[in-house]
């Protein structure tokens, strides 16, 4: 009996110091959660890499105001609704800077090429390198895309800004050597030289590149060693500046056959 006493004690005296360990951490997360709450707000936003968009567009696209508390916001909400709001924006890093600051750092799509279409301008620039996307940045009318270079001979499929480029069903065997060059030539830092890729030719992807030469490549193609091989093939001293003609890169061997314009 007085075995069963002493149990029936220390079973209450154990069921005590459980509900005081958890009482007491309960009250540890609420000191918590209060000074979260009372603390840490938002008093200055740095944003960098901007370069197309201006400070005060970023701040706005973030939907964050001053006095925000730092660790109640959902940072990928923030960056996903900045990603849609300014469509020339490939990535978004958020980074609190205790007490008060938050950080942005933000990455812009490089330079766009545009596909003519139905007398708009759709603007496609390489967005998330990872996923191998090419992000639709802008529609501007048809006779605004002069200062871009273009791509032809393929159709978009229903284009909308921030969407991705997806070209219309019959042009889908192009879709992915495009968009791999697209990539390839972002890598290389090449894109700003190209003046217009080709793909109404099934068997030859050709490209305008520095005002002055044709590339011609298959489809399916390694982009990234031909590119290299280009830009090799460029900083020799055969190629004079005055120079005009066609790379044939289409050889499986990696080749560069040069045929200078004669004229």
């Amino acid at each position: 009996m007085a075995r069963r006493r002493n149990s029936n004690r220390r079973r209450r005296r154990g069921s005590t110091g459980f509900l005081y360990k958890l009482l007491s951490t309960l009250a540890i997360c609420a000191c918590l959660v209060v000074a979260l709450t009372l603390f840490f707000r938002v008093d200055t936003i740095v944003v960098t890499g901007a370069e197309r968009y201006s400070e005060q567009e970023i701040l706005d696209a973030t939907g964050i105001e001053q006095g925000d508390n730092l660790y109640l916001m959902n940072k990928n909400e923030v960056a996903g609704r900045m990603v849609t709001e300014l469509p020339y924006l490939r990535s978004v890093r958020i980074n609190r800077k205790l007490p008060d600051t938050l950080l942005i750092e933000v990455e812009e799509c490089s330079t766009p090429l545009a596909v003519i279409q139905d007398g708009y301008a759709w603007l496609v620039s390489p967005g998330d390198r990872a996923g191998g996307k090419i992000k639709i940045v802008e529609q501007l009318e048809a006779s605004a895309a002069g200062d871009y270079g273009v791509i032809d001979g393929c159709a978009l499929l229903a284009p909308t800004v921030g969407g991705q480029l997806a070209l219309a069903t019959e042009y889908v065997s192009q879709q992915e050597s495009l968009v791999a060059l697209l990539l390839a030539l972002e890598s290389e830092g090449m894109l700003d030289q190209v003046d217009a890729i080709h793909l109404g030719d099934l068997s030859t992807l050709s490209m305008d590149y520095a005002g002055r030469f044709t590339v011609e490549m298959t489809y399916g193609a390694d982009y990234g060693y031909k590119l290299r091989a280009l830009a090799a093939t460029l900083a020799r001293d055969e190629i004079q500046d005055n120079m005009t003609g066609t790379f044939d890169m289409r050889r499986d061997d990696g080749r560069v056959n040069f045929i200078q314009n004669v004229r």
